[in-house]
Parts: C-alpha cells; structure tokens; sequence
C-alpha cells in the first residue's frame, strides 16, 4: 500500500496549485515523503484542497436556519418512456437549477431566496414567486406535465388540472385529516388549497437530505472516515482529473458536487423504440437539451451538471440514462471524444439498444474543459471511482432506508404505485 501511495502521489504533486498555512501541494517533492508516513502527507494534501474549495462538511446542518421553517415513480411503471432519465430527489433542497436544461430555477443563484423570482416555463412565467422556496414554487408543476405524468387525458389548462387534484384532495376523508394535522385553516374548515399541497410536497423533500458522507466527515476533522484509497482519489478529483471544475463545492453549489451549470459533454444519443416525446433532429433520434428552453442553438446538447452526491445509488447514470454502471459514465468523462466513438448499447434494456443519433455534431460542441483527456494510470482510475462511489455516499440514504418511506396504503384508499426493492 505504501509503495502504491508513492507512486500515486509523484505525478500528482507537481499538477496541484493550491493555497494553504501549512502546505503547497504544488511544491511536494517525491523524495520529501516519508514512506512510514504516507497517510500523513495525503491527509495534509487533501486538507488543503479543501480548504482552498471552501468544503466545509456542514451543509447538512445549515438546512433548518436556512429555511427558517416557513412522488416518485419507480423503476416497474409500465408505459411510454419519457425523454431523460428522472433525477434524484434526495439533497433538492440545496439546488439552484432543477430539471436537466435547468428550466425551473432561482434568478438568485438561491434556492432560499425568493427576491430576484423563482423562474418557469410558460404559462407559469416568474408568477411563482411569491413562494418561499424553489422547491415550493417547483411543486405546482409536476401534476401538469403532462409528459412526465404519463398516462392520463384531462381537458383543459394547468389551472383546471390543479383544481381537479384540489377538488379530488377535498372530497377524500383521509386526506383532509391529514392536512388538518399540519394547517390550523384547513382543521377550521377551509378547504386545501394549492399552497398547502406545494408546502406538503416540499417540506417531505427537505427530509430528504442526505449530506453526512464520508468526505464531509473528513472535512469536520474525522481522518478516518475515508480510506486510503478515497483520499488518492479525492485528490484527484480536486486536482488533475479536473472532476471539480464542473462538479463544483465552492459557493451557491451548496457543497453539492454541481456548478450548476449547462455543459456539453458529448453524452451518446440514445433514442427509446416506444417513447411519448418526440425527439428533435431531423431523424427524430437527438436532444437538443438547453436549446429546447433558450431557443438559441449555441445551447444545443448542453445539460446540466448532475450533482454527484449518493450518486452510487442511481440505477443509470447522464441526462438520457446512457451509463448503466459508474465505471464507464466517470470513465466517458475523462475522455469524452473516445467515450462517444467506442459507446454501445449493449448494456442498456431492450428498448433503447437501437442505432444511436449522430455524435459529430456533439462532439463539435464538445465543452473545452473535456477535449482534453485525463491520463489516469489504472490504479489511479479505481481510485476516483471509489473516492466518487463511496466517498461521497451517505449510508442514511441507502436504499433499505429510504425504502422505509414507501407507506403500505394511501389516504385515498386507491392502490399504492409498486416500487422496485433494492438492497
């Protein structure tokens, strides 16, 4: 382990530019290493890292005062897929952007912050404001989609479908015992309004917030809470593997592993056999991404940073599921350009392993922060992937936890989705 520590950390040292008291990684000498002290000089390095990113481990904490106290299909549902894969909703409250071409988003750079307007497609416009969160003003918008809702036919605008929720929420007994736990109006007799089912469905996804990893433990003072092999790899994701220039900590990331931010990273496209959206491109076979919001075609395939936090826990990986294990999607990323010229579909359901959609025009818009590849030894790649895999995941959010949240019968008496169990 010693021998491999060394020669992990030579090429390492002279890539590192960082700022701190007590060392510059960037001026670590091989031969100053101590070979009985190795897990020393990575601790001093990945400390500084940190520090320079301003990675406090304390996010989680920061949730309530932030807040001031003021449904999710699974992986069995029968149908048409839809055009992207459904992100997590775990850690959502922390999120300044929503949805992979950011379409729903604080002006603020704040999901706490209300001031500068909460941001939605048409019809919706800024007129969601007045909320006191995005997740809040988010909450309006699901039961509309009527996309992404898959499988129903109602008549009329999103103000009749809301009413239609509201008025099937009123005439349910169990529902309006429930609502009147939580709001005195509604125990007064006044009837459940729209705000009271946004506040419902917010305040559960702010119980969602799993921010306890072992990275944030380690930055809180715990040197234990990664292994040897996390550190190597925390160092590389913080240093020449680049990882953190779009997986960003620093500032509004809120310490979520995202900037937030649209990027072209010259993801394969895949298009399913049996969908309910129609793709874009004149083969009907691409995803425009931004540009479908924008309507500026220098956003064409430009998606949003996907936050890596717990990101263990997800069954594909990319905006369009094109990444079935880890492994490859961190693998695409450090050379994108090879990634899309050996991708297959091999891997993926039956359903999308057709021809895939032209990857040069992609490629052409390849973001400059991924044409050029990182050169990483193999031991060097494990490492990433384990500090990524590992590293970064909460045990709380694993999924015979959550699993614990699925309710065995629902207020309306109607029958519960059924959910894909994992261990």
């Amino acid at each position: 382990m010693t021998r491999f520590a060394l020669r992990r950390l030579a090429p390492l040292a002279g890539a590192l530019v960082v700022a701190c008291s007590d060392v510059d990684p960037a001026g670590i000498d091989p031969g100053d290493i101590d070979p009985d002290d190795v897990a020393t000089d990575l601790d001093r390095v990945l400390r500084a890292l940190l520090a320079t990113h301003g990675f406090t481990g304390r996010i989680e904490s920061t949730l309530e005062a932030r807040l001031g106290r003021r449904l999710v299909v699974g992986p069995n549902r029968r149908g048409p897929r839809n055009q992207r894969r459904s992100p997590m909703v775990i850690n959502t409250a922390f999120y300044p952007t929503l949805m992979w071409n950011s379409r729903f988003h604080a002006r603020s750079g704040d999901p706490f912050d209300n001031r500068a307007g909460f941001v939605f497609p048409e019809p919706e416009g800024l007129s969601l404001s007045n909320q006191p969160h995005l997740l809040t003003a988010q909450a309006f918008i699901p039961p509309t989609e009527r996309v992404e809702a898959a499988g129903f036919h109602f008549p009329g605008d999103n103000d009749d479908i809301r009413s239609e929720v509201l008025r099937r929420l009123n005439n349910s007994v169990g529902y309006r015992l429930l609502f009147a736990r939580v709001f005195r109006d509604i125990r007064n007799g006044k009837p459940i309004t729209f705000d009271h089912f946004a506040r419902a469905i917010a305040e559960f996804e702010f119980t969602q917030t799993y921010a306890d990893a072992p990275i944030d433990r380690y930055a809180r003072g715990m040197k234990h809470a990664l292994t040897h092999q996390e550190k190597l790899g925390a160092i590389l994701f913080f240093g020449r593997a680049r990882c953190v220039e779009c997986h960003a900590v620093s500032g509004k990331s809120n310490e979520m592993f995202s900037d937030f931010r649209e990027h072209v990273a010259g993801i394969p496209q895949i298009a399913p056999s049996f969908g309910n959206v129609d793709f874009d491109g004149p083969a009907a076979n691409e995803d425009f991404g931004l540009e479908q919001i924008t309507g500026s075609t220098t956003d064409r395939y430009a998606f949003r940073t996907s936050p890596l936090r717990n990101v263990a826990l997800q069954p594909a990986f990319m905006h369009n599921g094109a990444f079935v294990r880890l492994e490859d999607a961190i693998r695409h990323h450090l050379d994108a350009v090879r990634g899309s010229e050996t991708y297959t579909t091999a891997h993926l359901p039956a359903d999308l392993r057709g021809p895939t959609g032209p990857s040069e025009p992609v490629l052409e818009r390849l973001d400059p922060l991924l044409r050029e590849p990182a050169q990483l030894t193999t031991d060097e790649f494990d490492a990433l992937v384990a500090f990524v895999r590992d590293g970064l995941l909460d045990p709380d959010a694993r999924p015979h936890r959550l699993q614990r949240l699925i309710p065995e019968e629902l207020p309306s008496g109607r029958q519960g989705l059924v959910f894909e169990r994992r261990k």
